[in-house]
């Protein structure tokens, strides 16, 4: 019997999201759940894998109810997920610790302990220390060594749930190729575990999950899953993708040159490449796989960059009760300040910078005066993330100097903000250009999902039949010019900036308390 639905679900930071399509590529229904950050400490971020869970079963149901859809109509679900933080299970599949956030910073100590190996790290990972998996599975080697003994496998969030709803065991665990460039210990382009990298750090192999493509079919809805989901028992779940990779096919960049700002809690830039190159000079890009095999992506991105604007919303403005607080009505204060802020700047670093790393720089102002408001502060905000692409951009055009780029596609909460747009693409000078679809990573892994069964043949004539541009947002020349000095600036204050916040050498707990706080400086 032809199957007519696809399932895709993100299991993202602050929520779940799920989309039903069928096989054109129209959502025939969403669901939407709110997750929880808990914060046992300052600097500690984390989720109960068992709330991913559930979460990801509700919003399942809710999607099949609303399109009174039948489960037995859905021919596979995948699942997209945060990329940098890490869960863990025991043989039978238990959550042996909370999922340690990608938001998380204790595993700084750790971070220094790796980059010794930095280069090495890059050749052949594609990506370097940050608050990513090798840390973090170091950190609860040597912190919690108790519990470590008791973890029989490391997992993502995204295979936790996949693994949960097909009822696998630990000797079953998987991660997709996805999510290489942020493990630190692996052979990115042969699809390995490095033993060498493994034996540097005293990490045992036998911890790591095996290795396999986003599309391979990783188990089938159990009885207890059907139930509670809506799903038919039996129904296939493919390995699905990272958040930022399903979003990176989501949004149709299958070919060399397309370039993706996903706008959302983090603020990532990508560009899509067609082969493995290690940023070995400034150490900044990730090189990341694609969903698909003959693709890869250089990406960089701001830890916090869209959860910056919500701090600035919910901390700020709560303050002056008579004010709208929503981000169209700050936009709209903000469209008044001239380009540049006044001289005003921001670094958007709240929780360390990640690319290049720097777990030690914090947040801050510099320049303002009397003269300056908060319309001038939010302005500078997003102004500074646009200052940030801009270096990233410098880096990738001298990484691949043979690539072109027409022109970026926005995704993400950001892209509803027009004045946004306008402003990066005055600063980067490339058209910005929103997309017909804002399902982003959910129609990337249902698209992966759909792969994994036959469904869709080709992954890419699927996403470029499925997303096209629709708002264009050109850049301007003379508001290029002008913010030239500003970024000029913004990188020097970068430079300058990391005297003000030194690493920190030791891990003892009074300095470990002091890398983990959060907070910046104005100045």
């Amino acid at each position: 019997m032809r199957k007519h639905y696809v399932m895709g679900v993100d299991l993202g930071t602050t929520g779940t999201k799920a989309a039903l399509f069928n096989l054109d590529g129209q959502v025939v229904a969403q669901a939407y759940e709110e997750t929880t950050l808990r914060y046992p400490r300052p600097g500690w971020v984390e989720q109960d894998p068992d709330e991913m869970y559930g979460s990801a079963l509700r919003a399942i149901r809710t999607c099949l109810e609303q399109a009174a859809v039948r489960g037995g109509d859905v021919a596979a679900v995948a699942f997209a997920g945060q990329m940098a933080g890490v869960c863990a299970v025991d043989s039978a599949w238990r959550p042996v610790i909370p999922y340690d956030s990608w938001l998380d910073t204790r595993c700084a100590p750790y971070m220094r302990q790796m980059r010794r190996h930095q280069r090495r790290i890059l050749e052949l990972t594609g990506g370097y220390p940050t608050y990513s998996h090798g840390p973090k599975i170091l950190w609860w080697k040597h912190e919690r060594p108790e519990t470590f003994s008791r973890i029989a496998k490391f997992v993502m969030p995204a295979a936790y749930v996949a693994g949960k709803m097909a009822g696998l065991t630990a000797d079953e665990a998987f991660i997709d190729y996805t999510y290489l460039h942020f493990t630190c210990l692996s052979d990115n382009q042969n699809l390995t575990w490095s033993q060498d990298l493994c034996d540097l750090f005293d990490v045992p192999v036998d911890k790591l999950p095996h290795i396999v493509k986003p599309w391979e079919i990783v188990g089938y809805v159990t009885d207890q899953a059907a139930r509670q989901s809506g799903l038919l028992s039996g129904t296939p779940i493919a390995a699905g993708a990272g958040d930022t990779t399903a979003g990176v096919l989501g949004a149709g960049m299958v070919d060399p040159g397309g370039v993706l700002d996903i706008a959302g809690t983090a603020a990532v830039f990508a560009i899509a490449v067609d082969d493995f190159r290690p940023d070995l000079r400034h150490q900044t890009l990730f090189t990341a796989r694609s969903a698909t095999e003959d693709l890869w992506y250089a990406l960089a991105y701001i830890n916090g960059g869209g959860l910056n604007l919500r701090w600035f919303r919910d901390k700020w403005m709560q303050m002056a009760s008579d004010r709208d607080s929503s981000y169209a009505w700050l936009d709209k204060q903000a469209e008044h300040v001239p380009p540049g802020s006044e001289g005003l700047l921001f670094l958007p670093h709240l929780g360390g910078r990640v690319c290049p790393n720097d777990p030690a720089l914090r947040g801050l102002w510099l320049g303002f005066s009397w003269n300056h408001g908060p319309a001038h502060f939010y302005r500078s905000m997003l102004e500074a993330v646009a200052y940030e692409y801009a270096y990233y951009l410098r880096v990738e055009r001298e990484q691949f100097p043979g690539l072109r780029f027409r022109e970026v596609r926005v995704i993400g909460g950001g892209s509803k903000s027009y004045l946004w747009k306008q402003i990066k693409a005055d600063v980067l000078n490339i058209p910005y250009v929103n997309l017909n679809r804002a399902d982003g990573s959910v129609l990337g892994v249902a698209i992966i999902a759909g792969r994994s069964v036959a469904a869709f043949d080709d992954v890419k004539e699927t996403a470029r039949r499925f997303v096209q541009p629709t708002e264009r947002v050109e850049p301007r020349e003379e508001m290029h010019r002008a913010y030239r000095p500003a970024v000029e600036r913004y990188v020097r204050l970068l430079e300058q900036a990391a005297s003000l916040f030194p690493s920190k050498t030791a891990a003892s707990p009074s300095t470990q308390q002091e890398m983990e706080s959060g907070g910046g400086a104005v100045l």
